[in-house]
């Protein structure tokens, strides 16, 4: 079991940003409210608000991505700071060099904060055991278990659209099993105290035992979707499957792919989400992907907030009491 120790300090403060468990309801919405205020400088079309002036970021990816990589970039841009970009498929660790060594080399270089996206779960809970002190890990997402950053630009994106959590009914649609997004989704909004989270999908693409995250199944798409406020589809996961989950990608559209007739169970006013990449005609109809009740894009616009937000809370940056002084 993955331990949540590491990411508070001796004042119940973010000092990594690893997952979401463990964090207690007032972190995420001090995450959500710092990000709003990135998001009214963007709106009057400031680019820079300098609070992590010559500090140096070391994004790390042992996996490839391509918006999580850039928002992350992005985000660290627009606070001032250096940014560095290791790659990995051209570094010494495709030479024989620990992950340990390659860490303390680039810490040697001045590194003041690495995100961190690997594909072995709990990657970026053993970097953070490793880092010098004073040096944040944040995690861009680590085999099936976490990417806390996108889980939270999914709170911003239905706190924006839908204002408060409380009367909330969420339903998650498709590869639950294999999503790090969705547990990190599952876990941020039952700590935000949403009415109902769903979890909606065969059984073979969901975990065992989910029930104990405090979610609802369903294995039928419409009794899932009856009367939910909130949509968020899921990719299936193929690089991480083992053999075959489902017996076609057509025959899985045909039972769970979302399509402007099925959207019609949820209520009139619901957010269509996708944390990308989307595979259209598999998981969603282009209709609705394009369509008017789809945040999609919006999602992605939140995305450089929050990790501004989140870059700055560990590095005990808090933007709101020093707007307040």
């Amino acid at each position: 079991m993955i331990r949540n120790v590491l990411q508070l300090n001796a004042e119940k403060q973010l000092k990594h940003f690893l997952s979401m468990e463990g964090l207690k309801r007032h972190h995420l919405i001090e995450i959500l409210d710092t990000a709003d205020f990135f998001m009214d400088y963007e709106r009057n079309r400031v680019k820079k608000v300098p609070l992590l002036k010559d500090q140096t970021i070391v994004n790390l990816f042992f996996e490839p991505s391509t918006r999580t990589r850039m928002t992350f970039e992005q985000a660290a841009k627009s606070l001032g700071a250096n940014v560095m970009n290791l790659n990995i498929s051209t570094s010494s660790a495709k030479k024989g060099e620990t992950l340990l060594d390659t860490l303390h080399n680039i810490e040697a270089m001045g590194a003041d904060m690495f995100v961190v996206r690997h594909q072995e779960s709990g990657a970026a809970h053993f970097i953070a055991q490793h880092t010098a002190p004073g040096i944040p890990v944040l995690n861009a997402g680590d085999g099936r278990h976490s990417h806390p950053t996108q889980g939270m630009l999914d709170m911003m994106t239905i706190r924006h659209f839908k204002k408060e959590f409380g009367p909330l009914k969420v339903a998650i649609v498709g590869d639950i099993m294999h999503s790090r997004v969705a547990r990190s989704q599952i876990h941020a909004l039952t700590t935000l105290e949403v009415t109902e989270v769903r979890v909606v999908g065969p059984q073979t693409l969901l975990p065992s035992e989910v029930e104990k995250l405090g979610v609802h199944v369903h294995h039928d798409l419409k009794s899932g979707l009856d009367d939910v406020d909130v949509v968020i589809m899921l990719r299936l996961q193929n690089e991480r499957m083992d053999g075959a989950l489902i017996p076609s990608e057509r025959e899985y559209f045909k039972l769970y792919g979302l399509t402007e007739e099925t959207l019609k169970y949820a209520k009139d006013d619901a957010i269509v989400m996708h944390p990308g990449p989307i595979n259209r005609g598999v998981e969603m109809d282009s209709p609705v992907v394009d369509g008017d009740r789809s945040v999609i894009l919006q999602q992605v616009t939140f995305g450089i907030a929050v990790r501004m937000a989140v870059m700055c809370l560990v590095m005990g940056v808090r933007p709101l009491e020093m707007n307040h002084e």
